[in-house]
């Protein structure tokens, strides 16, 4: 059985040129996460659609999240490990995982304040650039500790999304293979 990769874009939905939107149109098993409102995200709703996403997904899944989406799978994960759909999810590429509770921080992504730091209950991958302006890099770092996440730096590539010119970002997708095969981690979740 294949693995199904569901997408989860971040604020206003990783538009034209981002490697979430260019995943979607060159991979049969990739499904973007369709959120109601991209603008003004809530986080139950975020939440929400998340786990319908997972739900309606036959056999395993593998999450590939941007941005606030990394906060939507982590909010998503301590609220529905403990179901039976959510066993399905073999792992999770968190990519550029935002700062929701920063000063600067824009008013919409509040909601998923604070990020919680509780240990994910299936292998996951944290990227971050040197330079990402939503997310000072030792946060991210605290945060890959946190989750039990490996720990992989982008380089200086801003937020990691259509400006950092990644383009179809053949190592985010090798980086997404090996989530789909756990047991390259040696870990048992």
């Amino acid at each position: 059985m294949s693995v199904t990769i569901l997408l989860v874009p971040g604020l206003y939905g990783s538009g034209v040129g981002h490697w979430q939107t260019r995943w979607e149109a060159a991979l049969p098993e990739a499904r973007r996460v369709q959120q109601r409102d991209w603008n003004e995200p809530r986080r139950s709703e975020w939440v929400g659609q998340l786990d319908a996403a997972v739900r309606a997904s036959a056999g395993p899944v593998v999450l590939a999240a941007h941005s606030l989406g990394c906060a939507t799978t982590v909010w998503w994960a301590l609220a529905h490990a403990a179901t039976p759909h959510a066993r399905r999810v073999s792992g999770a590429l968190l990519v550029a995982p935002p700062d929701v509770e920063r000063a600067d921080a824009p008013a919409a992504v509040r909601d998923f304040g604070p990020m919680p730091g509780v240990p994910l209950p299936f292998a996951s991958i944290v990227v971050a650039s040197e330079n990402d302006p939503w997310c000072d890099l030792p946060r991210a770092l605290q945060w890959a500790q946190q989750w039990g996440a490996q720990w992989q730096m982008a380089g200086r590539r801003g937020h990691l999304n259509a400006d950092s010119g990644l383009g179809d970002w053949p190592q985010g997708q090798c980086w997404l293979q090996q989530l789909s095969k756990p047991e390259a981690f040696n870990i048992s979740r």
